[in-house]
Formats: C-alpha cells, sequence, structure tokens
C-alpha cells in the first residue's frame, strides 16, 4: 500500500465512526442570548459544492476561492466583486494558495495549476497527493504533499527547483498540514514537529516537536500537525492532530509551551490567546504566551466546529449547521450568532481588511463585518 494511500487509510480510522450520523452524538441545543456585538452580513456568493478542505486565500484585500469542480475566482473582500474566473479543469484537492499576483490549486490528478489574473499559467505535476493548499510567496509556489514532501516550483513558468523528501513514518495524515514562511524561511509541518527549510534550496534549518507523539499503535501515535497555523509576530501556534497544542518562536526556532488535549480541527488566536476546540467541540482559551487555560466552555459540543479565526473582539468557529458563531475572546461568551445556507461551514474561516468570510459545503461564501 502507498504512503498517501495509507494516509487516507489513517485518516478515516482516527475518526473511527465520525462519517456514520448514528453514531455521532447529538448537537448541543443553541442556547439564548442576547446580542452584544454588531457584526453584520456584508454580501453573499455562490461557486459549485466544495469537497475538499478549502483553504482561501487573503491578500491585498482579496479573497481567493475554489469549488470542488475546480472553479477559481478572485473576489473583492470588501464588495464581494469578481475580479477574476478561472478553471483548473479537474476536481480539486487542495487551494487556494495567493500571493496576491500568482494564485495556485492542486487537483485529483496530483497536478499543481497555477494562474495570474484567472489565466492558467502551467501545470506540474507531483508524486503524491496532496491536500493542503500552496504556498505562494517570493515568486515561488511551494506544495506539501500527504507524503511530507515539499516541491517548489518557479511561479511564472512552474520550473521544479528543488524537491525535499525525508525519511518519514509509513502512516501520514490526510489532513490539510502546516505550511508558511517567516522572515527568509519556510515553515513546514513534518509529522509533530516544525521544520524551517531554506526556500532558495530546500534544506532544513532547525526543527522542534510541537507533541510527543503517544498511543499503542501508529494511527494512536498520528500527530502530525494541522494547517493552517496562527501567527503573531514571532510565535506560530499550531494543532498536532488529536495530540497537543502548541506554540513556537519562530525566530529562535524554540519550543515555547505545548499542552495535550484531542482535537483535529486548526486553532485561532491574536496576541494574547489561542483559541481551539477539542474532539467533543469543548473550546478552550489558552495565554499565548505561557500556555495557560484563560477559560474553557462546553455550549458548543458536538456542533462540528470549523478551524478558529480570531476576527473583531474574539474569536469565530462556523459550524455543521452552517451557524457562525462570535465569541468573546476574554471569556468565550457568546457574542453573536449568525447563519448562512444551512450547509457545514468548511476549512477555518479567514479575514482580510477587517471583513470575515466564511465558505460552506454547498459552496455559499458568505461576507461579515465582526464589529
Amino acid at each position: 500500500m502507498t504512503r498517501a494511500a495509507l494516509a487516507a487509510v489513517g485518516l478515516a480510522a482516527a475518526l473511527g465512526l465520525a462519517g456514520c450520523s448514528s453514531d455521532r452524538p447529538k448537537p448541543t441545543p443553541l442556547e439564548t442570548f442576547a446580542p452584544r456585538l454588531e457584526a453584520r452580513p456584508l454580501w453573499s456568493a455562490k461557486l459549485g459544492p466544495i469537497g475538499f478542505p478549502l483553504a482561501v486565500a487573503a491578500r491585498g484585500g482579496r479573497f481567493f476561492v475554489a469549488d470542488g469542480a475546480g472553479t477559481v475566482v478572485a473576489v473583492q473582500a470588501d464588495s464581494g466583486t469578481e475580479l477574476w474566473r478561472g478553471d483548473a479543469g479537474a476536481p480539486l484537492t487542495a487551494g487556494v494558495g495567493s500571493d496576491g499576483r500568482f494564485a495556485a490549486v492542486v487537483t485529483r490528478n496530483n497536478e499543481v495549476v497555477a494562474f495570474e489574473g484567472g489565466k492558467v499559467l502551467w501545470r506540474q505535476r507531483v508524486s503524491s497527493r496532496v491536500v493542503t493548499a500552496p504556498l505562494v510567496a517570493g515568486e515561488r509556489v511551494f506544495v506539501l504533499a500527504v507524503d511530507r514532501s515539499v516541491n517548489a516550483f518557479d511561479a511564472a513558468d512552474g520550473r521544479l527547483l528543488w524537491r525535499l523528501q525525508r525519511p518519514g513514518d509509513s502512516l501520514t495524515l490526510a489532513q490539510a498540514g502546516v505550511l508558511g514562511a517567516f522572515a527568509n524561511q519556510l515553515l513546514v509541518g513534518q509529522g509533530a514537529r516544525l521544520a524551517a527549510v531554506d526556500p532558495a534550496r530546500g534544506s532544513v534549518v532547525w526543527e522542534v516537536p510541537l507533541a510527543t507523539p503517544r498511543g499503542s499503535n501508529e494511527v494512536e501515535r498520528l500527530a502530525d500537525l494541522v494547517g493552517p497555523p496562527v501567527r503573531v509576530g514571532e510565535r506560530l501556534c499550531a494543532r498536532a492532530f488529536q495530540s497537543a497544542v502548541g506554540c513556537v518562536d519562530v525566530s529562535r526556532g524554540t519550543s515555547l509551551w505545548s499542552r495535550n488535549v484531542g482535537g483535529i480541527q486548526s486553532v485561532g488566536g491574536d496576541d494574547g490567546r489561542v483559541y481551539g476546540a477539542d474532539a467533543s467541540d469543548r473550546i478552550t482559551a489558552w495565554n499565548a504566551a505561557s500556555g495557560d487555560i484563560v477559560w474553557t466552555h462546553e455550549r458548543l459540543l458536538n456542533r462540528g466546529l470549523s478551524g478558529a479565526v480570531a476576527a473583531g473582539p474574539g474569536v469565530v468557529f462556523g459550524d455543521a449547521e452552517g451557524f457562525v458563531h462570535f465569541l468573546a475572546g476574554s471569556s468565550g461568551e457568546t457574542l453573536q450568532r449568525l447563519p448562512t445556507d444551512g450547509s457545514a461551514v468548511v476549512g477555518t474561516p479567514v479575514v482580510a481588511g477587517g471583513i470575515l468570510l466564511v465558505t460552506t459545503r454547498a459552496g455559499g461564501l458568505f461576507a461579515f463585518r465582526p464589529g
């Protein structure tokens, strides 16, 4: 069995019977509350259904979004005006990455497809399945595959610049991982470790663990870093799948703290706190500097929460019924709750220029001003 196939098996096993609705605990009924935040809808739009772990790129006051069939669009964040539209020509498994000029996605055929202004510039095949959105930076397109290999392409013409393939575990996670940048370093999740890679040569500069895998078998020890991470200044924080939440000083390549906690969705954060939900959707806020728990609550248990994003005065989660929950950063109290189209919120909500964008499984795009 290939490593990519094992990755898919590993995710299915780790999630158990989560796909069987009859075995899921019932979602906690929504609480009544008095709205204390004037979050309001700005605009909405519609793409095709989204059946992959969509990441939305936010650059220069624009959002770059894709649907499962391969349509890629750029929209103005404050108005929803469509700026350009492109077609990857095949269903997608990952996207979108953009630096504002170039955008990139990955198809089911393991093809990296790059766009400029809606026009396809090039296509390049990689050797393994990709579920992490490409990173477009420094006129390069970086691609992290489920076998933890990293490919770097020239953004203008698609030339392969280098490929990093390190010995690894036979079982890896088929879920979006960590791929980002800080200063002149590429930051890459490699299992439970965060690695800094020289973006010009593809060599590893340093690496640091965010979690210590534990368990009696390969599935239980699966602790790959889950993206997107959250970076504030020199501090990057992320979740290790079903194992821990932790933060790293990326200027020094040293661990700041790590706390054992379950969960499979990405964390969000601001200068003071890191936010995340565990496997039961119990939400916790940690002190960003120390890792101490600031607050926790269980008012949204089993609601299928999305990854978290800091926005306005607090933190935002979407849920499996399409609701968007605005919580106070200092206490976790519900400030506002707004509906979308009734289908699950996919990926992690994204903020650009003070505007929050939420995407749904049915292909809905919903923009809010969170305060």
